[in-house]
């Protein structure tokens, strides 16, 4: 069974909107919040405010190869690991690469199934690793399959509201701030000052059914509090 991780931001470089549509898609259909950028300029903006678990890149953008903007950003200390896209398929490209700080190396066309499991296990590196069934009370949570259940039943949770209850878990029993939540669980594509995280805790909170398994701490956010059930 695959260890499934903590709340897992990425960040995709890739100038062709329809690759970079079918990438972002993928990974977000995961629960994964996933900012874009179609050239360096925007990825540098977006990594000066933003923390990464993973980069994916095109190998070639409108920039250059991007071998030698990894390598010279690898250089001045980026550590987050990174996926190259590429159609360059030929050995000695690959080394290329790999040599400049590419983490894995992925071959257009490609299967956005395969593509999830290489940048999940890239974040690997970075996030922190959960354990493959996480339990609070009766409601039981399976990081690696992304399923819920509460006393035994089934439950259907949207991506963003399984992302949410998993952080609110892995932090218990400390409480988690409204922004800690925003940022860990939501993207670019988000408005920050929305209520977009306390709509899908109610969405959650229902879900979750009686008694209730999350508690508002007024002014502050959300904790998990099955104390003592």
């Amino acid at each position: 069974m695959v260890a499934s991780l903590a709340a897992v931001r990425v960040l995709v470089v890739e100038d062709d909107p329809e690759v970079r549509g079918v990438v972002v898609t993928a990974l977000r259909a995961v629960g994964f919040a996933v900012d874009q950028a179609a050239d360096w300029s925007q990825a540098d903006v977006n990594m000066s405010v933003n923390d990464y678990d993973c980069l994916v890149l095109d190998r070639i953008l409108p920039e250059g190869d991007s071998a030698g903007q990894l390598r010279r950003r690898r250089e001045a200390g980026l550590g987050v690991p990174a996926l190259m896209l590429t159609a360059l398929d030929d050995v000695t490209d690959r080394v290329a690469g790999f040599e400049a700080g590419a983490d894995d190396y992925v071959v257009k066309p490609f299967v956005a199934a395969e593509l999830v499991l290489r940048v999940r296990a890239l974040c690997r590196r970075r996030g922190t690793t959960l354990p493959p069934v996480m339990r609070a009370g009766d409601v039981e949570v399976d990081t690696a399959r992304r399923e819920v259940r509460r006393d035994g039943v089934l439950l259907t949770l949207t991506p963003k509201e399984f992302s949410v209850l998993e952080m609110l878990l892995v932090r218990r029993p400390a409480v988690v701030t409204r922004a800690d939540l925003f940022e860990h669980c939501w993207d670019e594509q988000a408005d920050p000052t929305s209520n977009v995280v306390d709509v899908v805790v109610g969405q959650l909170r229902r879900k979750l059914g009686d008694p209730p398994v999350i508690t508002t701490v007024r002014g502050t956010g959300y904790r998990v509090d099955l104390a003592g059930r």
